[in-house]
């Protein structure tokens, strides 16, 4: 069995085939970070309406010089609801055109399910950090259908976090990815930001965002450029420590880490012993979504013609 999996909840137009036992025939990723990037952040409409650009040719190459697929996997929730749109709307024509099961799959799941496809296919139980732009979460996995949820942020996720504090700094889009890079040339104890500590297994990074903004206004311009390095390292460090002591405080013996934010160099040296996504299954991905799809539910032809996109979780 092949599951064609489709991913569109923010700016990413992906595409992939897996194999039911894990094994990856194709992922296609046609990223809109260009595009976006003199906005400083994703703008829905123009996501919405580059999806429909791309969505065909992404699945056409996906599918190029590999078997028909036996089912199509899609993101339902959660994103921006016109890309979602873009996404399930596709799948559903696919699907029908075809007679083929469609299953609706929850994109932090697809996340988690990142790190069941071959090589890594690790086995619960374990616990796991989903960190990337829209969403940073505890998560206990006992089993590979679902999880349980064992905190969240109260408000920025980590992902977000990165690209407000880039922005600040007058870096570029991804922020994350641009954080990490200057912070390799600064000194991560130059700052001492501080680093939330809610009740229970939660986040809170708005305290660590505005402390950062008070810095850069403080600082005049000829010296911020000069210590642009150290603020980016301290910064980091502090979204690092956070995760890490929180990770660290839910206990459990195995360890994963999941999401954009799971690219990031410094939390990954700060979790030698996790199992990370490989990085190019940290951002969105439709190979993600298709290895979720092997644990759900799929809705027969043509009951999954009334299945609608949620923006929400």
């Amino acid at each position: 069995m092949a599951i064609l999996g489709i991913e569109t909840s923010c700016d990413e137009t992906a595409a992939a085939l897996v194999a039911d036992d894990g094994e990856i025939v194709s992922n296609v990723v046609a990223s809109q970070a260009d595009l976006h990037a003199k906005y400083g952040g994703v703008v829905p409409e123009v996501a919405s309406r580059r999806h429909l650009d791309l969505i065909a040719p992404v699945i056409e190459e996906a599918l190029s010089g590999a078997p028909e697929p036996d089912a199509v996997a899609v993101t339902t929730q959660p994103g921006l609801i016109g890309a979602l749109l873009v996404g399930v709307s596709a799948a559903k024509a696919f699907a029908w055109s075809r007679r083929l099961p469609l299953i609706p799959v929850n994109h932090l799941h697809g996340h988690v399910a990142s790190l069941y496809l071959r090589p890594l296919d690790l086995q619960p139980p374990f616990t796991c950090l989903l960190a990337s732009g829209g969403h940073t979460m505890l998560l206990d996995v006992t089993e590979r259908a679902g999880y349980t949820v064992l905190g969240t942020t109260l408000d920025d996720a980590a992902g977000e976090a990165f690209d407000k504090g880039a922005r600040l700094l007058g870096l570029g889009y991804p922020g994350g990815r641009e954080i990490d890079a200057l912070a390799q040339r600064g000194d991560p104890t130059a700052y001492d930001f501080p680093v939330a500590r809610v009740p229970g297994l939660d986040f809170s990074f708005s305290g660590l965002k505005t402390s950062l903004l008070y810095k850069v206004r403080d600082l005049p311009a000829a010296e911020l450029e000069r210590r642009k390095a150290d603020l980016a390292a301290s910064y980091q460090r502090a979204i690092v420590r956070a995760l890490v002591e929180r990770l660290e405080a839910a206990g459990g013996g195995h360890v994963a880490v999941v999401g954009g934010v799971a690219a990031n160099s410094e939390l990954r040296a700060a979790l030698p012993d996790a199992a990370f996504a490989p990085l190019p299954l940290c951002t969105d991905n439709a190979a993600m979504i298709a290895s979720a799809a092997r644990f759900v539910h799929p809705v027969a032809y043509p009951d999954y013609l009334s299945l609608d996109a949620r923006a929400t979780a």
